[in-house]
């Protein structure tokens, strides 16, 4: 979640763009797949009739509180839901994006806020004030460049050095910090100090994972479903 924000976050002004409006629903795509490989929830069983990710509800695996206060505040809206609801109904719902007015109470608020506090605890951001002409807004500029170069760095890597060619030998965070980062809109930010070639690289890899087929992928051996129907939730 953490990483997600800080490749979209601008280094000195310390806020994401503007225009970015992919960034929210997935963080919450990042949150909902966080409390699966923690093991807190699943989907339900895809049935005899091996129904699509799309059409399969998220379910309850375990009410244990995780120690991190965004992921326990999903997992209680989780527990809360009957009759539970698909992946994509659950990004709309913590996102806050539906016109379900019954279902605004299950937004999570201010999580951009939220994680980027968590990275100034961690040294990483700091705080600041920043005046526009019409309001005033706490910014977060970054005061550990070695933390982001690495993170970028790890994103590079997984492309090009260390690409694999297959997503399930890669770790699950970091093969979903790539589908989320795309999502999110803020892969090119990690790919933008390559050279043309790499980046026709990287990018072409990229767009070889958003080519697989999700449902096919989430039935191989040792895999974690509701992860892949999460990325398919955003490449419809």
């Amino acid at each position: 979640m953490e990483e997600v924000l800080l490749l979209g976050l601008k280094d000195r002004e310390g806020y994401t763009s503007f225009w970015n409006d992919c960034i929210s629903s997935g963080l919450r795509g990042c949150i909902l797949i966080e409390l699966s490989l923690r093991g807190r929830i699943e989907l339900e069983k895809a049935g005899m009739r091996r129904r699509s990710l799309a059409n399969r509800k998220v379910i309850l695996k375990n009410d244990a509180p995780t120690g991190d206060v965004l992921l326990d505040e999903a997992l209680k809206h989780v527990k809360e839901m009957d009759p539970p609801e698909t992946v994509q109904s659950w990004i709309e719902y913590l996102s806050g994006e539906t016109w379900n007015p019954l279902k605004l109470r299950y937004q999570l608020r201010n999580v951009r806020e939220r994680l980027a506090k968590n990275l100034v605890e961690k040294g990483v951001l700091t705080t600041e004030k920043q005046n526009f002409i019409l309001f005033d807004m706490t910014t977060h500029p970054l005061t550990d460049g070695t933390a982001k170069q690495r993170l970028i760095k790890k994103v590079q890597d997984a492309m090009l050095g260390k690409w694999v060619n297959d997503p399930h030998r890669m770790d699950k965070r970091l093969l979903s910090l790539i589908f989320l980062a795309h999502s999110s809109d803020v892969i090119e930010n990690a790919f933008a100090p390559l050279n043309d070639d790499d980046y026709e690289i990287a990018m072409k890899r990229v767009r070889e994972l958003l080519e697989l087929d999700m449902d096919t992928e989430s039935n191989k051996h040792n895999t974690n479903e509701l992860m892949w129907a999460v990325f398919s939730a955003f490449n419809k």
